[in-house]
């Protein structure tokens, strides 16, 4: 049976607005690109567009493009622009796991297509601090994989090492930072008092402390805290080592401020109760030289340390 002639333009009529919905649809959700991905990490790692268009190696401006041509693509705004840095919006918190998570399949799969063997030298600097607790895992997982790239490690205050980055003397250093241009903020570190038992130097007044060097943020943070309680202190004892910091307490010195990852346990942590006030914790930063941007090993080195430590810190 056919049908009129006039329901049969009809119909078709229909299925040709049907089509082109569907086919605009479509052509709305598009592809994510992989630099638009590199640059919005970028961004959100560094904090600011300034500080992000070094390490894609692009210009100010053409970051701004790239993270405009995302939010376009997924329909929502990513970072609210504010004079200095950029603020996180739910919808990048919620972007920035996929992102990370895709620039590392990317970065595996190249390397599985037409990677080479990793060699190369890197000079890496962390206090003694953070050694053990966070250098040591990234250390264990880069080694076995990279066995070629010789590492050079040195281990010295932050205060030493991230003038030592800037010359490019070093190329990668965990370190604690002051300034927001000294790296990528990676996590943030609590401060402790810790004290003998044996001794209660706590009880002494004035309070015997145990200092860094007069550049340090521990001894900066100690005194600001004791300044802040209205509490007398004598400086008896200055360090620039972690074994030097935790000698003095354990003779019975003085008491003094460690970062809580390289608290002894045999030491007693103080707090209230011992009449000592909070500290304020350390931001701890992956600081590399422009020096090193070159190379693909210190790349590798650097991506690891970033991947691990923002993991193992997000909640």
């Amino acid at each position: 049976m056919r049908w009129p002639q006039d329901l049969e333009k009809r119909i078709i009529k229909v299925i040709a607005i049907r089509f082109t919905n569907n086919w605009l649809s479509k052509m709305a959700y598009q592809d994510l690109q992989v630099d638009w991905l590199k640059c919005f990490v970028a961004v959100v790692d560094a904090g600011s567009l300034s500080a992000a268009a070094p390490e894609v190696h692009r210009s100010q401006s053409a970051v701004s493009m790239q993270l405009k041509k995302l939010e376009s693509a997924l329909g929502c705004q990513l970072l609210i622009r504010g004079p200095r840095q950029h603020q996180l919006t739910p919808q990048e918190q919620k972007l920035l796991g996929y992102a990370r998570r895709m620039l590392d399949l990317h970065a595996e799969t190249r390397a599985a297509f037409h990677g080479n063997e990793l060699t190369g030298r890197i000079r890496l600097g962390v206090p003694d601090d953070y050694a053990a607790k966070y250098l040591t895992p990234v250390l264990k997982r880069f080694a076995p994989h990279h066995g070629s790239v010789e590492i050079e490690l040195i281990c010295e205050q932050s205060t030493s090492l991230i003038p030592r980055v800037k010359r490019g003397d070093l190329d990668l250093a965990l370190v604690s930072r002051e300034n927001s241009r000294h790296g990528t903020l990676l996590f943030y570190e609590p401060m402790v008092w810790v004290g003998s038992s044996q001794f209660q130097i706590w009880r002494r007044d004035p309070l015997p402390i145990a200092v860094y060097e007069s550049t340090s943020l521990a001894k900066r943070s100690a005194i600001n805290s004791l300044a802040l309680q209205g509490r007398r202190y004598r400086v008896v004892y200055n360090s620039s080592s972690l074994a030097g910091q935790i000698a003095a307490v354990e003779s019975g010195l003085s008491v003094a401020v460690l970062t809580q990852c390289s608290a002894p346990s045999h030491l007693e942590i103080l707090g209230s109760d011992h009449g000592l006030g909070p500290l304020e914790p350390m931001e701890v930063s992956v600081y590399r030289s422009q020096a090193s941007r070159s190379s693909e090993a210190v790349d590798r080195l650097y991506q690891l340390m970033v991947r691990t430590f923002r993991t193992a810190t997000t909640p």
